[in-house]
């Protein structure tokens, strides 16, 4: 029986580790995530509000969605979206929507425009219906010509 015990407690301490070092990995990942998106510079709206604010504006609005803990979409952010003229190519011609791919409205963006994985960008009108998918590319240059090819 002792030894029973004794491995049930070492069981648990693994285990209590174990979700210690995922869920501070999902935390720091969150974090640095986080860092990257304010690091754009870019002026970052709901998807509602993008919409509302691209209607006043009479301008496309530009969608991504993304997830804060995702190391693809931190690379994204950093290499492509804080690039200097791809951020000005952003705020001169685009109203800037970023979209939580685990929230409800992530769920909801993913439903009406049929996407799964992410990051994903595209133009939408400023009612929502979309105007073409942007393809995703690390590297700025290709990024900016496909949001100048409009």
């Amino acid at each position: 029986m002792k030894l029973d015990r004794r491995f049930l407690r070492q069981a648990l301490v693994w285990i209590g580790l174990a979700a210690l070092v995922y869920f501070g990995n999902v935390e720091l990942q969150s974090w640095m995530g986080r860092r990257a998106l304010e690091d754009t510079g870019l002026e970052i709206h709901s998807y509602e509000e993008g919409l509302a604010l691209a209607a006043r504006q009479d301008k496309p609005v530009l969608a991504g969605l993304s997830a804060i803990w995702c190391s693809s979409c931190r690379t994204f952010d950093q290499d492509v979206l804080g690039d200097t003229e791809v951020r000005r190519a952003i705020e001169d011609d685009y109203v800037f929507v970023r979209v939580e791919y685990g929230d409800d409205e992530g769920k909801a963006f993913r439903e009406r425009y049929g996407v799964s994985g992410f990051p994903v960008f595209m133009v939408l009108e400023p009612d929502g219906d979309l105007v073409r998918p942007i393809p995703t590319t690390y590297d700025a240059d290709e990024f900016l010509r496909a949001l100048r090819r409009g």
